[in-house]
């Protein structure tokens, strides 16, 4: 057999391999129950094998795992870690402390080729997708790290991280998989959102393999020709139809949908501009839309709205009966907030 990452043989592969080199099945089960449930980083850590079948694993196989790189924490409790991979390259993930909840922001890929102008990953390109273990190992570092901080498991996973998801579709899939697998993490997956800026025909193939997690739109405009000038994907998938594509997922599925919906000053804040998010709004059967204030970057050329306009942008979706909520930035002084995750080292406590 040629040497390769453990974690992308199934259980069966496993048992297979086990038995044609005279191994008892059982073996197979503990060390599927290492890598998916205690998450070594190493055949070493596998203490329950035998010293000569711990060595013969590490000789016919590699065994893939994230390392935590850097680890920054916020003055707000958000914990953002820079994650080096196997080849060498970074990703960069979250975790939101917030009351009872404790939430992961996960990666899908190295960098993101879609250049929304008010995303600092957008700026960084991308290099490659994530494989599904990888992004399985976001969320089972974070959640050592919840254990350790807030001395609870982690409550919900968002994929509001760095890439596109829906352009890394089996890989994140497959991670989703793992990650509610009673062999794995357990995670229900109704406490999983996936955030997409936005591809059609990936939203339906969603709803088509009837999938069980929630679904969050990048909007950030209500208005074909402004969502196009600061997200570029916009130019070939619409809002018309984005809409078709999820009221087809909602069939499908009756999952939860939001919007997401950064306030950029003078550009997409105006009464008209909430006009225009109300328009969108009734035309989708959405659970919430999230307002968020914008977090700056080196790049894009945007501020923040202030907070008089926000006050006024809020209560005119309110008085127009949308459910709406105002999304407070967590981590902004670690470059951790919504946007921010670009590889890039900040000032914050290094651990």
């Amino acid at each position: 057999m040629d040497r390769q990452n453990i974690k992308n043989l199934s259980l069966e592969q496993i048992r297979e391999y086990f038995s044609q080199v005279g191994e008892k099945p059982f073996r197979a089960d503990q060390v599927f129950q290492w890598l998916w449930q205690k998450h070594a980083s190493g055949f070493g850590e596998m203490t329950n094998l035998p010293a000569s079948l711990r060595s013969s694993l590490e000789q016919h196989f590699d065994l893939h795992a994230l390392r935590e790189d850097l680890v920054q924490v916020s003055e707000d409790g958000t914990v953002k870690t820079r994650f080096i991979l196997h080849d060498g390259d970074l990703v960069e993930g979250v975790m939101i402390p917030s009351g009872e909840r404790s939430t992961a922001c996960i990666s899908s890929q190295v960098g993101c080729s879609l250049g929304c102008r008010f995303c600092a990953t957008g700026y960084m390109g991308k290099k490659r997708n994530l494989d599904f273990d990888e992004i399985f190992d976001q969320v089972a570092l974070i959640n050592r790290q919840s254990l350790a901080r807030q001395d609870r498991k982690l409550t919900n996973i968002v994929l509001m991280g760095m890439g596109e998801p829906l352009l890394n579709y089996n890989n994140v899939l497959k991670a989703i998989g793992r990650i509610t697998a009673p062999d794995g993490l357990a995670m229900s997956p109704r406490r999983i959102t996936l955030s997409t800026a936005g591809i059609a025909k990936m939203i339906r193939k969603l709803g088509e393999d009837q999938v069980r997690f929630n679904l969050a739109l990048s909007l950030h405009a209500g208005n074909d020709e402004k969502r196009s000038r600061i997200m570029p994907i916009n130019d070939s998938n619409g809002l018309d139809s984005l809409v078709l594509a999820l009221n087809e997922f909602y069939r499908l599925t009756h999952n939860d949908i939001t919007f997401e919906y950064i306030l950029l000053k003078d550009f997409n804040d105006s009464e008209k501009d909430a006009e225009d998010l109300i328009r969108i709004y009734r035309k989708v059967p959405v659970k919430v839309v999230n307002v968020i204030q914008y977090n700056s970057i080196d790049q894009g050329g945007f501020s923040g709205t202030g907070e008089k306009r926000t006050e006024e942008f809020m209560a005119y979706l309110s008085n127009n009966r949308v459910n709406a909520r105002l999304r407070k930035s967590r981590g902004k002084d670690i470059d951790a907030a919504c946007g921010q995750l670009a590889n890039k080292t900040t000032a914050g406590s290094l651990l």
